[in-house]
């Protein structure tokens, strides 16, 4: 079944991100708007799981949640300082359009 992707940007995510995908028209939450800062990381998780989000992320321990089997709708990873902010907007489009969360559930995409 297709589920068009929708994300959630944890804290350490550029704004310029959220607002370049929205732009295109992609449903982007951040962690700032939603009153998440300082949470832990598990409850991201369990934020983004229960709103049907993929998780962007810079934060490597987000890829240690999947690793120890957290549940999670999906997680977008991209080192930090790896990739400039077009580069990050175009891979997260370029997922958006050619994944959809079923394809996400409890996936991690390197970027």
């Amino acid at each position: 079944m297709f589920r068009t992707i929708r994300f959630h940007l944890d804290e350490n995510v550029s704004n310029a991100i959220a607002d370049g995908l929205r732009r295109r028209g992609i449903d982007v939450t951040t962690t700032p708007e939603q009153g998440l800062i300082s949470v832990s990381d598990e409850e991201q998780v369990l934020f983004a799981l229960t709103e049907g989000r993929v998780i962007f992320t810079q934060d490597a321990d987000f890829l240690r949640l999947h690793q120890a089997n957290v549940k999670h709708a999906g997680i977008v990873y991209c080192s930090q300082g790896s990739r400039s902010i077009g580069n990050i907007i175009r891979s997260l489009i370029m997922i958006w359009e050619w994944l959809d969360l079923d394809d996400m559930n409890s996936h991690v995409e390197f970027i």
